[in-house]
């Protein structure tokens, strides 16, 4: 038995690959399959089936390309409808991987399609069961998203039947391997391991605790923050199929000269700079969004982008692939090129250029006392502004930047001082305020990591934050 978790952090995205006699099956694959295929090959292996737990919103699923690549069948489970050849398993249908079996069970709640994979071993003991986003490491999957007409409410009661009845039944020995880690949206607040047992499930998670099914409800649809924009694209996307892979390289994969790139964005195209954060604000192309790859680029880019609009990247050298992967892995297929020689050749030739000027904690502290048009510009979310802020902090959080109305409040004669947690996030949004002519602002370095440690400045913390 051989099981391989294929754990994508910029994601926080579970992909899993289990091994058999030669025999091979991939869950939830991402849409960039070359991993798979690989590990196939190390492994002497057939991959025979492709498991999806339900229609993911936060990614575009490899399931096509992966299909294309080793003819294997895409197995969804019941109450799927998709546009393309799959076959759905019934409740309970099982599928041999070697000396394993896989069996599927059902476990609307999530979505109404969601199932997971129970693994028997060779003596056809429970040893693991593949939860996709029904049950994660101290949470379940959020029951807001995209099921018909159901309400949230009426998924949660889906939710906790499919848990006690198909979930709580199993051994406390075996292992719970979820589709999400710490940090996606698919929570409310996934614990920071990526695997667990049914049995630490049991004890320790709050859904799994609820007394009866309206605690359980009330528990699980309080507190949902608002989806990010990008998750009904993408489950679009995975229930009715998309370009290749490699067809959308071929696409996008163009250096571009100054002038054709100056041309493209004359035409309307969106500048996407996806270098390092630190190296942004040194200098770059003006009216770039910067979403670096060293943070949860795809994620951002998703929840901050427009899918219907062209665009063209400035990357590091070497990075021009990797930047449209991790584009297209959350659905982004308008990339019509990258600028060849990156900044570093537009500056050599002169072209006009822009900055963003980064301050440490200590020259924010100084300029406080003296400033009255200085305005500081927290840009977490909410829970972390409420956790501690610096005291008179606006909170803009970085998703409502996307409305250009979030800038109403700022005039030219205001001093602004942007920040985040620990700097990613502020920059992406010192980008997106010179991107709409607000240039009168300062990123401070380390965010509040930095800040809460600032002499003369004085923190704050509040139970209620409304936006």
């Amino acid at each position: 038995m051989f099981i391989k978790q294929l754990y994508t952090g910029c994601l926080s995205e579970a992909a899993y690959f289990i091994e058999s006699e030669g025999v091979a099956a991939v869950i939830d694959p991402l849409r960039d399959v070359a991993s798979y295929l690989e590990l196939a090959r190390e492994r002497n292996a057939i991959i025979r089936y492709i498991f999806e737990t339900h229609f993911h919103a936060d990614f575009v699923s490899g399931h096509l390309d992966l299909a294309a690549a080793t003819k294997a069948p895409i197995v969804y489970g019941p109450e799927t409808v998709t546009s393309f050849p799959v076959h759905i398993a019934k409740d309970g249908e099982e599928f041999r991987i070697g000396k394993l079996t896989l069996r599927a069970l059902h476990t609307p709640g999530h979505t109404l399609e969601s199932t997971c994979y129970l693994l028997l071993d060779e003596h056809q003991q429970p040893h693991a069961i593949f939860t996709g986003d029904t049950l994660f490491v101290g949470d379940v999957g959020r029951p807001d998203l995209f099921s018909g007409n159901l309400s949230k409410e009426d998924l949660a009661g889906h939710l906790f039947e499919s848990l006690n009845t198909k979930i709580k039944t199993l051994p406390d020995n075996v292992i719970v391997y979820p589709a999400h880690g710490p940090g996606s949206s698919c929570g409310k607040n996934i614990g920071p391991n990526t695997f667990s047992t049914i049995g630490d499930e049991k004890r320790s998670n709050y859904a799994l605790l609820a007394e009866d099914k309206a605690a359980f409800i009330q528990q699980v649809t309080d507190g949902l923050s608002t989806p990010p924009q990008y998750f009904p694209i993408n489950a679009k996307i995975n229930k009715e199929g998309y370009d290749a892979m490699e067809t959308l390289k071929e696409r996008s994969l163009k250096p571009l000269t100054i002038k054709d790139f100056k041309e493209k964005v004359k035409s309307g195209a969106l500048i996407l700079d996806t270098r390092n954060a630190s190296v942004f604000t040194e200098g770059f192309v003006p009216g770039s969004i910067s979403i670096g790859l060293e943070g949860r680029f795809a994620e951002w880019a998703g929840s901050l982008l427009p899918f219907d609009q062209p665009m063209v990247l400035v990357t590091a050298a070497g990075q021009e692939e990797e930047s449209i992967v991790r584009l297209a892995r959350v659905g982004f297929d308008k990339a019509e090129g990258y600028l060849d020689g990156g900044y570093e050749a537009w500056q050599a030739a002169g072209e006009k250029i822009d900055m963003i000027i980064s301050v440490d904690p200590d020259e924010l502290a100084m300029d406080m006392p003296h400033d009255d048009n200085l305005i500081v510009v927290d840009v977490r979310k909410p829970a972390e502004y409420a956790d501690g802020h610096v005291k008179g902090a606006m909170n803009v959080t970085l998703s409502d930047l996307t409305d250009p109305g979030s800038m109403a409040d700022f005039d030219d004669h205001h001093n602004l001082y942007v920040h985040c947690q620990g700097g990613y996030r502020s920059v992406i949004a010192c980008s997106m305020l010179k991107k709409e002519g607000i240039h009168n602002l300062r990123n401070i370095n380390g965010g509040f990591n930095k800040l809460k440690e600032q002499e003369g400045i004085e923190i704050e913390q509040e139970k209620n934050v409304l936006n």
